[in-house]
């Protein structure tokens, strides 16, 4: 078995657990946080602390917390010479501190506690500085996941600004659609079957050969109309900016 100690209680930390929890092969004997209160979510069989001087021994430590505490945080770990990993895909592997030997174990997917998701779809993406480690990590990537991938620190901060754009972005989007269907006495689920159609014919092929919308059919009338409607600033332009955007690609005049 792999003896694993997670650091941080955070989003990640505790989908990774619950998969972990599931593995054959990897045993999370301690979860370290700087605060108790994030362990109520954990199983009350999992052994916890908040202290750095109690980490138990363990085969690998993974870090997950947020991206800017990652390197000042590596250089406080009491012990030198073990495998230390953290779960960003934006940081390069280099910012983990030099006493120990550095890797990364990132599962590119949004996280939130409340929300289930099957770790067998997620890809996870490995990185080590060497080839024992790696393989090490692409064990504990594969007892969890049917995706794991070797990648890069440069590839996957391009991943991870990809992903960006996929999720976060689009998420906002969703939000702005939310406030113009509710404010409108609307309801939001009556947008569920496009939303939910636009992700499926992605299996069909690349984005640009499904994209439709006035942009697409440089509909000027239809897209003058909608600016007028839109009340925000804010709003206008990143209509402006997205229709614009697809205008330009598909060779049609701008807005």
């Amino acid at each position: 078995m792999i003896k694993v100690v997670l650091l941080g209680a955070g989003n990640v930390a505790f989908h990774l657990a619950k998969a972990f929890l599931r593995s054959d092969q990897i045993q999370i004997i301690q979860v370290f946080n700087r605060s108790e209160d994030a362990f109520s979510f954990f199983p009350n069989s999992l052994s916890t602390t908040t202290s750095l001087s109690k980490i138990l021994d363990a085969d690998c430590y993974i870090i997950s917390i947020s991206d800017d505490s990652i390197n000042e945080f590596s250089a406080t770990l009491p012990f030198s010479n073990k495998l230390v990993v953290h779960t960003s895909g934006s940081v390069a592997m280099n910012q983990l501190h030099s006493k120990n030997r550095r890797g990364v174990f990132y599962p590119l997917q949004t996280f939130s506690k409340n929300t289930e998701v099957n770790f067998a779809e997620i890809p996870v993406f490995v990185e080590a500085e060497t080839k024992t480690d790696l393989q090490l990590l692409q064990k504990m990537g594969r007892s969890i996941s049917k995706k794991c991938f070797e990648i890069n620190s440069e590839q996957r901060e391009k991943l991870h600004l990809a992903a960006v754009f996929v999720c976060n972005f689009v998420n906002h989007l969703y939000h702005i659609g939310y406030e113009l269907a509710t404010e409108n006495d609307i309801p939001f689920e009556l947008l569920m079957p496009l939303i939910k159609e636009t992700a499926r014919k992605l299996d069909d092929g690349i984005p640009s050969t499904m994209q439709t919308g006035p942009a697409k059919r440089n509909d000027k009338k239809t897209m003058a109309k909608q600016l007028e409607i839109l009340h925000l600033q804010e709003h206008k332009e990143i209509y402006s900016l997205l229709s614009n955007a697809i205008a330009n690609h598909y060779g049609r005049k701008k807005l």
